[in-house]
């Protein structure tokens, strides 16, 4: 006997953790304002870039005396050129709790090959920040995105440390409240919290980190795409939006764009109401349905935004195949699309919570959930 759909679906299905859900309303023409077939150093472009850069100091309360630049290849450009242009000074400490911190893991230990500890936490967990010695120079991420855990805080970071602190914080921008003053390099990608598009990747300085750049010089070439100084100074034209190659000026429209909205629910705060209220939603349904939990293990270290959900009940045999089977149907009722758990990760879903996703949208799919996890079971207990 075939079980009843949900009446109502999501108005906007899209859940994907990246890129993510564009913000509520947002149409083409908003990026009629484009500098399209203009030079990137032309006034005009100039303005743009130097415009995405303050206004995310605005938003984010960066510090005045942070550079913080525009830079190709995503967050991951931006990790990179931070690891391979600043490592090798000190010992290094690599954090991982997911598998875009152990693709960090696996750049300092196998490519630039320099002396590190190693320090990680299975999917669910986290790895003990308290514990870890901050006169190394220590990398992490403040949010997982394919575990759906967290920093809880910056308090386990002392402010006086001789390293420094590269986090990458990709999917925590623009929707957690990141301690500036523990973190000497922050990094994150327009096609997360504020749905931007692909290809670019912000990177920023605290001005211990300048320090090091000015007086460390790596043993290994860089590449020109990584280099950030130019006879033992810091290139500042980067962080005054001269990019280090040409940028798509739509995709800098819509980041402005973004931005625009995000000053509009209220900043910073704003934007943190809002997703905490969608991952809300999801809690509520997780107390009352026994058969999903959450993959964080601690409360206090579930992310709100990439949320990571598994499946408990006792019948589900292949758990990997159960989880692709609900993504699947979900996908096909249009009622959520992109849910499915990162590969590397366990069996499960990953649901988008950040700000551009509206809590409405999250309960309404909700039920549609508990309807393929309610068909999916008794497709089980089908005869062959």
């Amino acid at each position: 006997m075939a079980i009843e759909a949900p009446a109502t679906r999501p108005a906007n299905p899209r859940f994907s953790s990246g890129p993510c859900a564009k913000p509520p309303a947002f149409a083409l023409d908003a990026l009629s304002d484009a500098a399209l077939g203009r030079s990137h150093r032309a006034a005009i472009g100039k303005d743009k870039l130097k415009s995405a850069i303050e206004r995310t100091r605005e938003i984010l309360g960066i510090p005045a005396d942070y550079r913080i630049g525009i830079v190709p290849a995503s967050d991951t450009g931006a990790v990179e050129m931070a690891m391979w242009s600043l490592l090798g000074a000190r010992k290094a400490t690599m954090v991982a709790w997911e598998s875009f911190g152990a693709g960090w893991v696996t750049d300092v230990v196998k490519q630039l090959k320099i002396d590190a500890e190693v320090r990680t936490a299975e999917y669910g967990e986290i790895v003990d920040m308290g514990a870890i010695d901050y006169d190394t120079d220590v990398v992490f991420t403040w949010n997982g995105t394919t575990s759906g855990v967290r920093m809880p805080n910056g308090d386990a970071i002392p402010a006086e440390r001789a390293g420094l602190t590269i986090c990458d914080a990709t999917s925590a921008a623009f929707a957690m409240d990141l301690p500036w003053d523990k973190l000497d390099v922050t990094t994150f990608s327009w096609q997360k919290v504020l749905g931007g598009e692909a290809a670019h990747g912000m990177l920023i300085l605290s001005p211990r980190a300048v320090e090091r750049l000015e007086t460390y010089t790596p043993p290994w070439p860089l590449p020109k795409i990584f280099r950030l100084t130019k006879g033992g100074k810091l290139i500042e034209g980067i962080f005054r939006g001269e990019t280090i190659n040409t940028p798509s000026m739509l995709a800098v429209e819509d980041y402005l764009v973004a931005l625009d909205w995000a000053g509009s629910v209220g900043g910073l705060p704003g934007l943190i109401a809002r997703a905490d209220a969608n991952t809300g939603a999801i809690a509520r349904f997780v107390a009352a349905h026994d058969w999903i939990d959450f993959l964080a293990a601690d409360p206090a270290t579930r992310s709100n935004t990439s949320v990571c959900l598994k499946f408990t009940d006792a019948r589900i045999t292949d758990g990997a195949a159960f989880a692709k089977a609900i993504a699947k149907r979900l996908e096909a009722e249009g009622a959520a699309l992109d849910v499915g758990a990162y590969r590397d990760a366990p069996p499960g879903l990953r649901i988008w919570c950040g700000g551009t996703v509206e809590t409405a949208d999250i309960e309404a799919m909700l039920p549609w959930l508990a309807w393929a996890f309610e068909t999916e079971i008794a497709a089980l207990s089908e005869p062959a």
